[in-house]
């Protein structure tokens, strides 16, 4: 492997824990209740943000990288209702975070490379994981603004924080 493709996916990864670890504290600063409800008439909640970036892991890395099978219901993803516990909601996306990991890890240059069909502009694994990222920093701006609207607070801000 080369060290091009080694940082690639050390700078993946650790960018990647790094905006997991947003998401738990913002989910983790929001009571139960505030966790599922939106504090706007439009948009989403803390809560379906999770789902929804839970099932794009699952469905784009796991299902399409990793084969997982996953099958994705993303409508469900913004509408669901069950309202489970957060801490429920946080184990599933950071089961989906450990599968992107565990998915980056056997990757060479050869496997970054890898051809995706059907995600014009996107055509390789690598283009997909970075797309995936990128995803997730954009929520994860989201969810700091919901948590601010909700009279939360945050903790200090840092690199790729918006």
């Amino acid at each position: 492997m080369s060290a091009v493709a080694a940082a690639v996916k050390d700078e993946l990864v650790r960018y990647l824990l790094h905006l997991a670890s947003r998401v738990e504290k913002a989910a983790r600063s929001l009571t139960p209740e505030k966790f599922w409800t939106k504090p706007f008439a439009f948009g989403n909640s803390v809560g379906h943000l999770i789902l929804h970036l839970t099932g794009n892991l699952n469905h784009y890395i796991g299902a399409q990288i990793a084969g997982s099978g996953y099958v994705r219901d993303r409508p469900l993803e913004f509408s669901d209702t069950t309202r489970c516990p957060p801490a429920d909601a946080l184990e599933r996306f950071k089961a989906a975070i450990e599968l992107v990991m565990r998915t980056i890890e056997p990757l060479d240059d050869d496997g970054l490379l890898v051809p995706v069909k059907d995600y014009d502009p996107i055509q390789t694994q690598f283009g997909l994981l970075l797309v995936c990222v990128s995803h997730i920093n954009n929520h994860v701006g989201q969810m700091a603004y919901l948590v601010q609207a909700h009279g939360s607070s945050r903790t200090s801000r840092r690199c790729g924080d918006g």
